[in-house]
């Protein structure tokens, strides 16, 4: 089974790029989003539970985030692997998804990173505005904080993955079809 963390800051083109990479790989994709949406419309125990903190106003815990991820794993048995979307975000979560990976034994084989200067992030961001509806993608100086809160918070995902040297860097500048080459290759390298 392969799995794979796709990773990079507000502005990245991990969206993009996860669509094409699950369409080419048939990797199942993961988007912890979406399978807290599922676990509510469903109304089972989790979704329930972490609808309840929503509502609060509060985050969703580790635990209930993973136990979700491992029910996902469970109902997915004939997945060539997954494409990990939006989790984890910090370095505990990183360390609890490695120990859910671990029983399941599926680790995750690489983690690719897309590398995008600032400049071009907020400029890919501000042009996403003009479509998407999204005031904080209108705003230079929203766009700027969440970009350092993902320095902040996000990179320290990546420095956990690099001491098990499975982060690699990829470009993510230039056209959709060139990154997309790129991360490709890292992956077939890989499968």
């Amino acid at each position: 089974m392969f799995n794979l963390i796709l990773f990079g800051p507000p502005g990245s083109g991990k969206g993009t790029q996860s669509e094409k990479i699950i369409e080419r790989f048939h990797l199942v994709h993961l988007s912890t989003g979406d399978l807290l949406r599922s676990q509510i419309a469903q109304q089972t125990a989790l979704g329930l539970e972490a609808k309840k903190l929503m509502d609060k106003g509060q985050l969703v815990p580790d635990e209930v985030v993973v136990e979700m991820i491992s029910t996902a794993l469970e109902e997915n048995p004939q997945a060539k692997g997954f494409l990990f979307d939006g989790f984890p975000r910090t370095a505990a979560q990183a360390q609890a998804l490695d120990i859910l990976l671990e029983i399941k034994r599926t680790p995750v084989k690489v983690m690719l990173a897309l590398d995008v200067s600032e400049e071009e992030l907020v400029k890919r961001i501000l042009k996403r505005g003009q479509s998407s509806g999204r005031s904080d993608d209108t705003d230079e100086t929203i766009i700027a904080a969440r970009v350092a809160e993902y320095k902040n918070k996000t990179e320290a995902v990546a420095d956990y993955y690099r001491k098990s040297d499975k982060v690699v860097m990829v470009s993510g500048e230039g056209s959709i079809d060139e990154i997309f080459a790129r991360l490709s290759a890292e992956i077939e390298k890989r499968m």
